[in-house]
């Protein structure tokens, strides 16, 4: 299967303006994602998707690749699939790769492209088992809850299950609950239809695109990571990242 990562990268984010350009130790973030993205084994090619001609410069100046899209994008996902239609060459595969994830590993990669192979889905991606009562009540951490088979059956803000009789503060005692990791694997044909969907009244109400393609009868498989990825969503999330390298 040719698979093709891209990773969207956006200039103008609302809680942090520019953030693919923030410097880790000496480098830009996005040039830490392409570098991760590009030690995947089951990756042919990887690609940045952005909107923004700063973006642009600074991947050409570490020799990655990068087109420049639309502006008017509402999702990653959206982005993705006109990157795909700008490719010279045919992928039967794409995997998403979050911008704002320098640290993510090869291995969660390839992960989630042998989802796609093995599962008999048309997109795949991965979850992490929350560990803190923090996270699990955080609308901010997506939760989801999957099969026995490892296939997505709902994502939410809020912590699902919900456990009847137990106090909120032994749930995490009672029940394994995991957040979902925003990394997603498509088969080209799934990219392709979900991009024709409009938004469900569930994705609405959550404010999760995934629950669209539910909705709309498409089965996501869910791998489980042992590996917790570190997304950047402020100044403050850096601050903590800067840290590491102290």
């Amino acid at each position: 299967m040719k698979t093709l990562g891209i990773i969207p990268a956006r200039f103008a984010s609302t809680r942090y303006p520019g953030k693919p350009l923030a410097m880790i130790n000496g480098k830009s973030m996005i040039r830490r994602v392409y570098e991760q993205a590009t030690k995947a084994s089951l990756l042919h090619e990887v690609v940045v998707a952005t909107d923004d001609t700063r973006i642009q410069d600074e991947v050409k100046s570490f020799g990655g690749h990068v087109v420049l899209t639309r502006t008017d994008h509402v999702s990653g996902t959206d982005r993705c699939y006109e990157a795909l239609k700008l490719q010279n060459t045919d992928f039967d595969a794409v995997v998403n790769i979050q911008g704002d994830e320098p640290f993510i590993q090869p291995e969660q990669i390839d992960q989630v492209v042998s989802l796609l192979e093995n599962k008999n889905a048309g997109i795949s991606t991965l979850a992490f088992r929350i560990q803190t009562e923090e996270e699990l009540f955080n609308p901010n951490t997506v939760k989801v809850v999957f099969t026995s088979s490892g296939k997505a059956l709902y994502f939410s803000r809020h912590a699902i299950p919900y456990l009847r009789n137990i106090e909120p503060a032994q749930w995490l005692s009672t029940h394994r609950f995991y957040k979902h990791l925003g990394i997603y694997g498509y088969l080209t044909s799934s990219l392709k239809a979900i991009n024709l969907l409009v938004p469900s009244t569930l994705e609405k109400a959550e404010s999760l695109e995934q629950l669209r393609w539910l909705e709309n009868g498409i089965e996501i498989a869910v791998g489980i990571t042992t590996t917790e990825s570190v997304g950047i969503d402020t100044p403050a999330d850096l601050e903590k990242v800067l840290k590491l390298f102290t």
